[in-house]
């Protein structure tokens, strides 16, 4: 006779899945993510348990200077008080299905078509900036019926297979199908201009899409001439212009608006990252009236949750009263980066590109110096990212000047 165990002994499956979850919990974080999280690269020997300004804390406690924010995402710094304060009070649904009015939509829209250069006006809502882009390529395809795109090679503008399409970086094994697309090869000066007059007058190409100041690439500033030619020969010959300022927009390069530099108007401007200062997922592709009449299908399911849209208003109404001495300081800090760098003994000479606070650093000739940078950097107690041939700072642009003067002689240090 087989005894079995009594019923009232058994464990249920919900206690196993308890215990089960109990045992896994006191594994150390990187086994735990190496267990479950799909990464594709392994992550910084880095455990976050706590941001403050320009600060980000690990779990042995140890202070880190935030030269990266998040990569353009924490512009005004971690935990600023009128957007965390506005989230904890807030008293909205839950959710809002796309189909329904809600007024918060249309507020935030409202402030945007105010902020946004040009004759910007319809605001779409997206979760991020992968979607806001992925919504401008309709939007392009829709008005001008033509299906083709130019950018810039070596771009990044999301990682879904129509964004990727649009870059160099398409995954091994795959075939660039999704978009038929022609990209321009830096340096953006008047070579570049004459390429994309030939692909453009052909008249067959929805839009031209590309950062305004390109982080992506090392933050590559374009020729003045460039950009101003690009939006002569999109009207020219019929192709919307796209200004991706996912990671340029909100005070980055010393406007709120990178396209500012250069008097741009575009037909389509692309946000996320900055827009809420992290405190939730949002993005927004915001068109001409023209442009957006011209859609034929779009929905977004978590497009601009109650939430988000609390913490990009509160953000956008800082902006909006705090502007004026956010640039200041934003370009005061830019002279004072840009002189520390220009006078750091660098063991191979730099390619310094700033414009506000974006920054790049790049070597020629020494592929792994910059990530030894990095790495030394951040062993010291500063956060960098590391880039192509180089690395890049985006330090918070309401930054004080003595941390600022601290994180520079930390990475004078690691050179």
């Amino acid at each position: 006779m087989i005894l079995s165990r009594p019923r009232s002994h058994r464990i249920s499956k919900p206690q196993r899945k308890q215990k089960d979850f109990e045992r896994l919990s006191k594994l150390n974080v990187r086994s735990l993510d190496q267990k479950y999280l799909a990464r594709d690269s392994d992550p910084k020997d880095i455990e976050v348990v706590k941001t403050s300004g320009s600060f980000v804390f690990d779990a042995n406690g140890k202070r880190y200077i935030d030269f990266v924010m998040g990569w353009c995402v924490g512009n005004l710094g971690w935990g600023l008080d009128p957007i965390k304060n506005k989230l904890k009070s807030f008293k909205g649904p839950d959710y809002v299905t796309p189909s329904m009015l809600y007024k918060r939509w249309a507020e935030l829209a409202n402030l945007l078509a105010d902020i946004t250069p040009g004759n910007l006006k319809k605001s779409f809502r997206a979760t991020g900036g992968t979607e806001a882009v992925e919504v401008a390529l309709n939007a392009a395809i829709s008005h001008t019926k033509r299906i083709k795109f130019v950018s810039i090679d070596g771009c990044y503008h999301g990682d879904s297979l129509a964004t990727m399409s649009l870059s160099s970086d398409f995954p091994k094994g795959g075939k660039n199908s999704l978009l038929d697309c022609k990209r321009i090869k830096p340096p953006l000066d008047k070579k570049a201009t004459g390429e994309l007059e030939r692909v453009l007058q052909k008249k067959d190409v929805a839009a031209f899409i590309m950062e305004p100041i390109i982080c992506n690439l090392g933050v590559l500033i374009p020729d003045s001439d460039f950009m101003k030619s690009a939006q002569q020969l999109c009207r020219k010959y019929g192709s919307l212009l796209i200004m991706d300022e996912v990671a340029t927009g909100f005070g980055r390069t010393g406007k709120l608006f990178a396209s500012e530099h250069y008097d741009l108007e575009p037909d389509i401007l692309c946000l996320a990252k900055a827009i809420t200062g992290g405190y939730a997922a949002l993005g927004a592709t915001v068109t001409t009236e023209e442009v957006a009449k011209s859609v034929e299908y779009y929905y977004s399911t978590y497009g601009w949750h109650p939430l988000s849209v609390e913490a990009a208003i509160a953000n956008v109404q800082y902006w909006l009263k705090h502007r004026d001495r956010i640039e200041e300081n934003t370009n005061s800090m830019s002279e004072y980066f840009s002189e520390r760098l220009e006078n750091m003994p660098f063991k191979s000479a730099p390619n310094i590109r700033i414009k506000g606070l974006a920054i790049g650093i790049n070597f020629h000739g020494d592929e792994n110096y910059g990530s030894k940078i990095v790495e030394t950097a951040e062993k010291k107690g500063l956060l960098l990212s590391e880039s192509e041939n180089g690395f890049t700072l985006f330090p918070a642009l309401n930054i004080e000047r003595a941390v600022a003067e601290e994180g520079l002689t930390l990475l004078e240090e690691s050179l």
